[in-house]
């Protein structure tokens, strides 16, 4: 197949979107509809065939062949035509280019393919089938220009099996028994109405054996698409569901003062889902669990579904309306949906301490990364879009939303508002950059934005911010110096408003501090008494390495489980553990601080995050020798704190952190018990996945008669699809090491990971702590794989694969494994991949220092 053009060698042609074709496709192309026809078999075996008419403007006075996107097209393309004439084509790489000769600068130009659609984004399984084309994975299944800023139309009509139903961003327009041929698979078709402007990574179809339920709200029908088959499940949830979406809706439209956008709204629950949500407009997938919540849920999984819809619901005016113009700016549409989300949940949960939610929330997931060799900043640039997947991360997810609230309170909230109000306008259903936002913003602040998005956006890491009380002889204060440091000696500034917070006996003081250079110094202290600490980051928004002076530091350790407050609380939680990762606290007075903690916290937040901390030091800073020795008092701590606990939510957290960490004999003898439905858990009660889970972790701790628990837990579970991720999971459970080398062997190949919340689940079993030593032999070739999975996975499993790998590890073999193998990467190794095991290794290389102390 050769188009036969003089042009063509000078195409920017490689595997993926390049940018240089990506900007040429803008330049050439407006006006875009897409109709595509599918016919969806049930067979797995048996591949969709489908059909595309794409009619668009073409105008290019280069005379450059046109270029669509779709894998493997010589394999997969059955005959293509243009302007009603067959025409000779060319597969390069995934790409089908077709002769300029063939179009008509200037006017509206109509091609036409049949083809067969890859499986690689269609997610098929046995009775459903779903999408999931972000970020460039529409052209894996189905031909189109793959680029986000060459919005269009999309018609789509599906050809299913019987007693299928079927969903997608337009409307149904016309339903109807499928015109088969005597002896053929019965089944309907679905048309669906044609879609406002979108781009191709928000296209996204369902099909399968979903139930529906309707709601009403405000006017609007609400339509939740599910496979949740427990009815008490459903009846739990399904108000709620329907309530927040309502809410997010309503707050959105008066916020943005745009009504929403894209006509009917419908969402998807999936159980394998790859992640949390998906916001294709007209139908946003959901992973079923996140919504459909047990009735052991903790108060953390009420407000993380309440912010997961807020979530995914302004991504409706923030992404989809208004798209970025190229995926290094994709950050913005996902700095938004975090940050109008926390805004959105305050009504529904009155009782919660949002500025504790916001600083818990983000700051300490935010460090995670920002702390280690592997820190990226919160934009990137972006050569070709096959790339794009590396770019998500805590970064864009949890500092950006921080540094877009100090750029609220710097600008002021209203101006602020007002601000993405003209942006929506300027710019809907079309694309736009963030120079373009802070352009906008910058002509209603007096601060100079580009300036301070040039190190808080463009730069990577955080400042080290040290506090320094001067005092006289007699002990009383002569200044208080305020001073930040580039932790990698670059001379950056970090400018930030801090709010200090002076603590004494007969009153707490709040300073507020406006740090742009390297020091500040307050002098108006001299003569006062020597507060008992200063805590610098005392509101939650502020963000760097606040490094206490050891006065603080010792008042601390011995006093924050009788702070009164519960935000100073918790930020002084967070603060601390930078300086125990630094190696300036000793692991064995934390882990009594933590202990100690539970006996007097109270707000759920809170416990969370010391429940949190006092796992990761049980596992990873401690040795086999310490874990057991330390176990039972463990153990008799959080199942009193269970007891004592005020509200079931409470008590819920409580015992899945006592699941997690039951290493003791009596322990385990009680998680058998209360596995074996012989005894209750005290205020919390437990359904399909909570048994389990019980079951999961009492096999993977090598109890007696394992594999029988396991085999009986497969007998309970009623949810088929519940029943499939544990089939999946149970050889990683197995108490054989040469069966969970089997199947670590079998995850090579990558259609034994195309589940990829059950790969994760099993790959944190195979090297959870207790088996570390033998999961150390996988560690190499996981690292191995991380290219490939970036290659066929979607956009968070390479960081979820190398997570899982690796936080079960806190051995120096294991420290020097990574090393080794980073060392001896060559200079084509993709640069944000090397960041992300980076990223990853962190708390390997920080606890194996640690633990062998």
């Amino acid at each position: 197949m050769a188009c036969g053009s003089d042009t063509r060698s000078a195409l920017p042609l490689d595997e993926g979107v390049s940018w240089a074709l990506a900007e040429l496709r803008a330049r050439t192309l407006s006006d875009i509809h897409y109709t595509y026809r599918l016919r969806v078999p049930q067979a797995l075996e048996t591949p969709l065939e489908g059909t595309l008419v794409a009619q668009f403007q073409w105008v290019d006075a280069g005379a450059n062949d046109l270029v669509l996107d779709f894998k493997d097209p010589a394999a997969r393309v059955r005959g293509v035509r243009v302007n009603g004439a067959a025409v000779a084509w060319e597969a390069r790489h995934d790409h089908v280019v077709l002769p300029a000769g063939a179009l008509t600068s200037g006017e509206r130009n109509r091609v036409e393919l049949e083809f067969e659609a890859g499986d690689e984004a269609l997610n098929r399984n046995e009775d459903f089938l779903y999408t999931l084309f972000v970020p460039d994975r529409a052209h894996f299944s189905l031909p189109l220009f793959d680029q986000p800023n060459l919005k269009a139309r999309f018609s789509l009509t599906l050809e299913v099996p019987d007693g299928w139903v079927a969903v997608a961003n337009g409307g149904v327009t016309d339903e109807a028994a499928l015109d088969a041929a005597p002896g053929a698979e019965r089944g309907t078709t679905y048309r669906f109405a044609e879609t406002e402007p979108i781009p191709t990574y928000l296209f996204a179809f369902a099909v399968g054996d979903f139930q529906i339920d309707v709601a009403e709200r405000a006017g609007r029908t609400l339509r939740m698409f599910h496979r949740e088959t427990d009815a008490e499940t459903v009846a739990r949830n399904r108000e709620a569901i329907f309530d927040l979406h309502a809410v997010a809706l309503e707050w959105l439209e008066e916020y943005t003062q745009i009504a929403y956008p894209f006509g009917k709204f419908d969402f998807v629950l999936i159980p394998p889902f790859q992640y949390g949500g998906m916001e294709h407009p007209g139908s946003i997938f959901y992973r079923q669990s996140s919504l459909m919540l047990d009735a052991s849920a903790t108060q953390a999984h009420y407000l993380g579904r309440a912010s997961l819809i807020a979530h995914e619901t302004t991504h409706m005016w923030f992404g989809d309306l208004v798209t970025m113009h190229w995926f290094d700016d994709v950050w913005t549409k996902e700095v938004f949906a975090n940050f109008m989300a926390a805004k959105i949940v305050h009504p529904s949960f009155p009782d919660v301490n949002h500025d504790l939610r916001f600083f818990l929330t983000h700051h300490d997931t935010a460090y995670g990364v920002d702390r280690t060799a592997g820190a990226n900043p919160i934009r990137q640039p972006l050569e070709n879009l096959r790339e794009a997947g590396s770019l998500y991360g805590p970064i864009i997810y949890q500092k950006a939303p921080i540094v877009m609230r100090q750029l609220e309170t710097l600008i002021g909230q209203d101006p602020f508002r007002d601000g993405l109000r003209e942006y929506l306008q300027t710019f809907r259903y079309g694309n736009a950059t963030w120079p373009d936002l802070i352009d906008i913003l910058d002509r209603r602040s007096e601060t100079d934005l580009a300036a301070w998005s040039a190190v808080w956006v463009e730069e990577p890491g955080r400042p080290v911010i040290t506090t320094q009380m001067l005092t006289d002889s007699a002990g009383r204060m002569e200044r208080l110096l305020v001073s930040q440091d580039d932790p990698h000696d670059r001379g950056r500034l970090w400018p930030q408003q801090l709010e200090l917070l002076l603590a004494y006996d007969d009153g707490d003081l709040r300073v507020p501090v406006w740090l742009e250079g390297a020091t500040v110094s307050l002098d108006d202290w001299a003569g006062r008494a020597r507060p008992k600490f200063v805590l610098p980051n005392a509101t939650g928004v502020e963000y760097g390495r606040f490094r206490l002076d050891p006065a603080s530091v010792d008042y601390l350790m011995s006093n924050l489980p009788d702070l009164e407050d519960p935000l100073t609380r918790g930020i002084v939680w967070v603060t601390l553990w930078d300086s125990v990762l630094e190696g300036e606290i000793g692991p064995t007075a934390w882990f009594e601080l933590l202990l100690r903690s539970l006996t007097t916290e109270t707000v759920e937040q809170n416990v969370q995050r010391i429940l949190g901390y006092l796992g990761t030091t049980f596992w990873a800073f401690l040795d086999d020798e310490r874990r057991r020795e330390v176990a039972p008092r463990v153990e008799a701590a959080l199942w009193s704190a269970l007891a004592d606990a005020a509200t079931p939510t409470l008590k819920a957290v409580y015992f899945r952190a006592w699941r997690r960490l039951v290493l003791s004999d009596t322990g385990l003898e009680r998680m058998r018990r209360i596995w074996d439905k012989e005894e209750d858990v005290p205020g919390v009660p437990l359904s399909e996945p909570d048994f389990t889970a019980l079951a999961e972790e009492l096999a993977v701790r090598g109890v007696g008669g394992a594999e029988d628990i396991l085999e009986h837990q497969a007998e309970r579970i009623e949810n088929p699809d519940r029943l499939a991720r544990f089939t999946f999971v149970r050889p990683a459970l197995s108490a054989d090491p040469a069966v969970r080398a089997l199947f670590f062997d079998g995850l090579r190949e990558p259609a034994n990971r195309e589940h990829e919340p059950w790969v994760l689940a099993a790959v944190g079993y195979l090297h959870h702590p207790l088996r570390a030593a033998h999961a150390r032999r996988f560690v190499r070739p996981s690292l191995e794989l991380v290219e490939e999975i970036q290659r066929t996975g979607d956009i968070f499993f390479p960081s979820g694969w190398l997570n899982a790998t690796l936080v079960g590890h806190n051995s120096a073999e294991v420290a020097d494994t990574v090393r080794g193998f980073l060392d001896g990467l060559g200079p084509d190794y993709p640069r944000r991949l090397r960041e992300k095991i980076l990223q990853s290794a962190d708390m390997v290389f920080r606890s194996a220092d640690i633990a062998g102390q």
